[in-house]
């Protein structure tokens, strides 16, 4: 879900970069303000130019795993989100005020599974407490990795903001990686380090080669369903406040029972794709415990 100053996304998918074993959500930077094409080394491509683009590469992240709270995300019930079972994401963006018109100071992301939200727990960073992406958080991240994120000198959150001013575009992939192997997601990278923000998640350093994924996952594929996207509190029952100066809950926009599309367990059936339709079905039956069936 995705609230901007009083703005959600929300959405029944693992979550933007996730897999089973290990999830980040990410702000990125760019120092243009506007549409570009980039040639040569304002691409930042990997390598010694990877931080001379016009964007940041890396970004400013939060994973739970690489903060040290390896319990937080994974397959199982002695995770506090169990990755092997449907999980509704939501991302806040928090303005100063509270209003579309403030300054974005924040992005917050929790989740919601079996009726429960799971919020990020406190981090401590550089010495400091941080639960969600702020440009102070960004700050510390930064001085304890020194790991090249540019994030804050592409302008960080303020970049992110004029980003939304201009208008974005919702994306969403499913890719592996000729350069790392997506190790800087799910394993320890650099794969020799031992620095702090190395290991990143369980996977082992020679997972994730594209020769293995491509030729075993080739017929892979993802359902992305359920998005949603409106003031915080309007695109899921039970969205948690945000920190800085709340602005009054919104009414929700229908009287659909909370978190049950369509509005009753029937109608949220009929929504199913048939490629899913078991999983699909079995999610309505616990979104729609109260619905009527008709």
């Amino acid at each position: 879900m995705l609230e901007l100053g009083s703005m959600d996304l929300a959405t029944e998918i693992d979550i933007w970069e996730a897999n089973k074993k290990s999830m980040a959500y990410t702000m990125h930077s760019c120092s243009v303000d506007s549409q570009t094409r980039c040639e040569g080394t304002d691409c930042g491509d990997n390598g010694p130019d990877r931080f001379k683009g016009v964007c940041d590469k890396n970004g400013c992240d939060i994973n739970p795993y690489r903060l040290g709270e390896k319990k937080f995300w994974g397959p199982g019930s002695d995770f506090a989100v169990d990755s092997s079972k449907p999980v509704q994401v939501t991302t806040q963006f928090i303005t100063d005020d509270g209003t579309d018109n403030g300054k974005l100071t924040e992005v917050k992301q929790f989740y919601t599974q079996n009726g429960k939200t799971i919020e990020h727990p406190s981090y401590t960073v550089n010495g400091n407490q941080h639960s969600d992406i702020t440009d102070d958080y960004c700050s510390d991240w930064v001085a304890e990795t020194k790991d090249g994120t540019n994030f804050l000198e592409k302008g960080g959150l303020g970049a992110v903001e004029q980003a939304f001013e201009n208008g974005v575009v919702l994306v969403m992939s499913m890719w592996d990686d000729h350069y790392a192997n997506m190790l800087w997601l799910d394993s320890t990278y650099p794969v020799d380090s031992s620095d702090p923000g190395a290991a990143r998640g369980p996977c082992p350093t020679t997972s994730g080669d594209p020769k293995d994924v491509e030729s075993s996952q080739g017929s892979a594929k993802v359902t992305f369903s359920d998005i949603k996207f409106g003031k915080i509190g309007t695109t899921t029952s039970g969205s948690p406040t945000p920190s800085p100066t709340p602005s009054p809950p919104s009414p929700s926009p229908s009287p659909s029972p909370s978190g049950c599309p369509g509005g009753s367990l029937s109608a949220c059936i009929d929504l199913c794709p048939p490629e899913i339709f078991a999983q699909c079905a079995e999610s309505c039956s616990n979104r729609c415990p109260h619905a009527a069936l008709v």
